[in-house]
């Protein structure tokens, strides 16, 4: 089954201060809209050429029932986390399940954007933080990831070429992340490494932590 890259997360204390300083930086900033109680959070999208987007999210008050809103209050903003895009979501779940790797999904999701129309969308999502998150679409793509000029970017940037993300055990990561594509990821010393779509995921070993470290732009 095909992957592809669909977003990346950072969490932000202000939004709209991150808004303003991303647009200083030449990137063009989409409003997302709200996500619905109980979640507590308002996002922002960074769209490039090929849909894959940074999401900008913060939460008002803050949210102990979402990871993400604590990581951001335990480390400072920062990129928390990352999804691929499934071809078939619910298809990819199950081969994932036969494969050994228990996901929990799908999941819906929805938000409302500022112009009222309502974006859903459903998750499947891992029980360590080495792995990416599954995110696909239930409404049309378009109106959850707007095309056009949305993605047009005054500092010319075009995409997310690579994902890094710490892991504690590799061969153990190697592992999951075989389970959860069908496809191993190669080993290039000290880490290894995937293709998915136009994005290289790049495996890192750090024994001190796991989780996404850093994301490279072209």
């Amino acid at each position: 089954m095909k992957f592809a890259l669909d977003h990346v997360v950072i969490a932000v204390r202000d939004l709209s201060m991150a808004i303003t300083d991303y647009q200083s930086r030449g990137f063009n900033v989409y409003p997302g809209g709200r996500h619905p109680a109980p979640r507590t959070s308002s996002n922002a999208l960074i769209i490039f050429e090929d849909g894959a987007y940074i999401e900008l999210i913060s939460w008002d008050p803050p949210n102990p029932a979402e990871r993400w809103s604590n990581l951001l209050q335990a480390h400072g903003e920062g990129f928390v986390d990352f999804a691929l895009m499934p071809e078939d979501l619910p298809r990819a779940v199950e081969a994932a399940k036969s494969r050994g790797l228990m996901l929990n999904g799908p999941l819906d999701g929805k938000r409302l954007r500022p112009d009222g129309v309502e974006v859903r969308w459903q998750t499947a999502r891992q029980a360590t933080f080495d792995l990416p998150f599954l995110c696909a679409d239930v409404t049309p793509r378009e109106l959850r990831v707007p095309g056009g000029e949305a993605r047009v970017h005054a500092n010319g940037k075009r995409g997310i070429a690579e994902v890094s993300v710490a892991v504690r055990d590799l061969d153990a990561s190697i592992k999951r992340y075989e389970a959860l594509l069908g496809v191993a990821p190669q080993r290039a010393s000290p880490g290894a490494t995937v293709k998915v779509g136009t994005t290289t995921i790049r495996l890192e070993h750090r024994p001190s932590r796991e989780g996404p470290e850093a994301f490279t732009l072209v």
